[in-house]
């Protein structure tokens, strides 16, 4: 089959579009989806660039195109386990079944799916332990993939095959956090990194919830991300307190930590939360432990995630309460560009790979 195998941490020279990679069988208990479309993700970016690697203390884009050379491998995946290479990634997947392997009903042929990013199937559900697919497993980046069959959702709804497979990887991630977060109707709530994937999907599912956002974000994506559904708009790159006075946010949903986590702190209330999943700005920040203590604020690191959050996430697809922003697709073979163009952060929303038929 045709699809993208990544042969070791580095640049895009470690992207390699292959036509001879074995198509995967199902074993027990799983299926085999033809693949229709694969999302961009952060998470892709940072494992072909061993970002995850404590060697490495800047943000994603000073080694997006070229990798880092203090990266170690021995701890360069977001587990802290070495890789095996060559990898299929993609995260996102969006296709139908057309196999499956043992103690799987054959009538979930045909189904159109989408496949939980976050497995815990081979780790046999144990708590805050699973597999990042197109990680510890092949993922979506080729014509076929296979999954656990329980861990793979069938949907109903009039979206594109691109929609939705914009959804997994994104917005299962904005879910967590606003879950973990525990955002509530009526709440104030900060999201930072608010035009790409994960910020603009919190933007939707927290205006779900009821909150008022307050989206961070450049400049130029204001009309975009207020279209979206935030109710203002605070520039990145500059101060929060311009606009937001000290302790008035219920909740800080955080993708991009960086120079701007130290402000985040000091427009929360007391006994207000903070969730992150990201660190695209960088992983290094500057803490006073007294804003932690004194204010009594909860701190969330957001990785793993509960069963109930992709439950919901197809809940919310097939009643209608949410909608896919994807602003550009590429064929599979154009990877390299696509990344180029994430990386760039000039886009609002959800880059995807479309895979060939």
């Amino acid at each position: 089959m045709s699809g993208v195998f990544l042969v070791g941490h580095g640049g895009f020279e470690k992207l390699e579009y292959r036509h001879d990679i074995p198509v995967p069988k199902p074993g027990p208990g799983e299926v085999l989806i033809r693949v229709a479309a694969a999302g961009v993700n952060n998470t892709d970016i940072n494992t072909r660039i061993g970002w995850y690697s404590k060697g490495v203390t800047s943000g994603t884009e000073s080694g997006g195109t070229q990798g880092f050379v203090s990266a170690q491998d021995a701890d360069a995946s977001w587990s802290g386990v070495p890789m095996s290479f060559p990898r299929v990634q993609g995260a996102d997947c969006c296709g139908r079944i057309v196999s499956v392997g043992d103690d799987v009903n054959p009538e979930r042929i045909g189904e159109r799916v989408i496949v939980r990013n976050m497995l815990r199937s081979y780790v046999d559900y144990r708590p805050f332990e699973c597999w990042t697919f197109g990680s510890e497993c092949d993922g979506a980046f080729a014509q076929y993939a296979k999954a656990p069959s329980r861990e793979t959702y069938k949907v109903e709804c009039d979206w594109s095959d691109v929609e939705l497979a914009s959804i997994p990887c994104a917005y299962s991630t904005a879910e967590a956090l606003l879950h973990r977060a525990d955002v509530r109707k009526g709440e104030h709530v900060i999201i930072t990194g608010a035009s790409g994937g994960v910020g603009s999907a919190a933007i939707q599912l927290a205006k779900r919830r009821g909150a008022f956002v307050s989206a961070v974000a450049g400049r130029d994506k204001a009309k975009q991300l207020l279209a979206l559904g935030a109710d203002q708009v605070l520039t990145r790159g500059e101060s929060i307190l311009g606009t937001l006075d000290k302790n008035s946010v219920d909740a800080a949903i955080d993708v991009a930590a960086g120079p701007g986590f130290r402000e985040l702190l000091d427009v929360l209330k007391k006994g207000g939360r903070y969730a992150v999943a990201g660190a695209i700005a960088g992983p290094i920040v500057e803490l006073d432990v007294r804003s932690l203590y004194l204010k009594d604020l909860t701190f969330f690191g957001c990785t793993f995630q509960d069963d109930v959050i992709f439950e919901n996430l197809v809940s919310y697809i097939e009643r209608g309460e949410i909608r896919p922003l994807v602003v550009k697709t590429y064929p599979l073979q154009d990877i390299v560009e696509a990344q180029m163009d994430f990386l760039s952060k000039k886009a609002t929303g959800k880059l995807v790979l479309v895979i060939p038929q």
